[in-house]
């Protein structure tokens, strides 16, 4: 079977906040793109902008990178 990435972000919540997970681990709320990347920074992951397109790093849920309006 294939592997998944790493990093996980959740579709976005009412409040447009998106659940990110690291290796399994809820890493916390992201609201920008930035903290997305933040996230990846502390976990010594990939953090520049190109990372955000990158499947092998990161499986989008509900919306991609630039995707942070709550689903109606």
């Amino acid at each position: 079977m294939g592997r998944h990435p790493p990093v996980v972000v959740l579709p976005p919540s009412s409040d447009g906040g998106r659940q990110v997970t690291i290796h399994g681990a809820r890493t916390g709320t992201a609201y920008t793109l930035f903290d997305v990347l933040d996230f990846l920074h502390h976990a010594g992951l990939p953090a520049e902008d190109r990372a955000v397109d990158d499947p092998d790093l990161i499986e989008w849920r509900g919306g991609g990178p630039y995707d942070w309006s709550p689903a109606s």
